[in-house]
């Protein structure tokens, strides 16, 4: 039965996550922490800097990490293809559709009507991701205190580095990532 909720499940993410893994990101929430309850908020944005950092597509890699975590490596085999199944049937069927019908005002107007909600969804991944990274997932909070202050500087400067001088994104990846780990290791609150 866990096999079918877990495909079920990325079934669902692979089917309406238009416009790709940061996109996917609140429907893999949804589903991941806050239906299913198979991973905390914290445990989520792990899995997401993870996801990023690892060769392949967000939602597949979410997909493999949480069908692991749930039921070993034939959880991740299911949830993996149960979130790549409807995007290869859409993908094979639009295609067909497109190259048939490409010249067609209406297939332009539903192109042009989709790129807005593709926007909002990966501006509330990227607001999602800021909440978990700046007040530790506890939700947005007027109290200065409780604002992760390393967190933001960081953010800060890797914005800085990445517009002034044009850093590889991987680079600054890395970098804010020893950095945090010298920091959080030492204990940042003696600071």
């Amino acid at each position: 039965m866990i096999y079918l909720k877990i495909f079920w499940s990325f079934f669902q993410i692979g089917l309406f996550s238009v416009g790709g893994g940061y996109a996917a990101m609140p429907l893999i929430q949804n589903q991941v922490v806050t239906i299913h309850s198979w991973l905390s908020v914290n445990e989520f944005a792990d899995v997401i800097t993870i996801s990023q950092m690892t060769p392949g597509p967000i939602a597949i890699n979410c997909a493999t990490f949480v069908g692991t975590r749930i039921a070993g490596m034939p959880g991740a085999i299911v949830a993996t293809i149960g979130c790549v199944f409807p995007s290869c049937v859409i993908v094979l069927f639009l295609a067909y559709l497109y190259y048939k019908y490409k010249s067609l005002s209406i297939v332009q107007g539903v192109l042009n009507g989709l790129r807005p909600a593709v926007i909002a969804m990966i501006g509330s991944a990227g607001l999602i991701l800021l909440i978990l990274a700046f007040w530790n997932g506890k939700g947005i909070s007027s109290n200065p205190e409780n604002i992760d202050a390393i967190s933001v500087g960081l953010f800060t400067i890797a914005i800085i580095i990445l517009r002034r001088w044009k850093v590889n994104p991987i680079f600054i990846m890395i970098g804010t990532g020893v950095v945090g780990l010298c920091i959080y290791s030492i204990g940042y609150s003696s600071l």
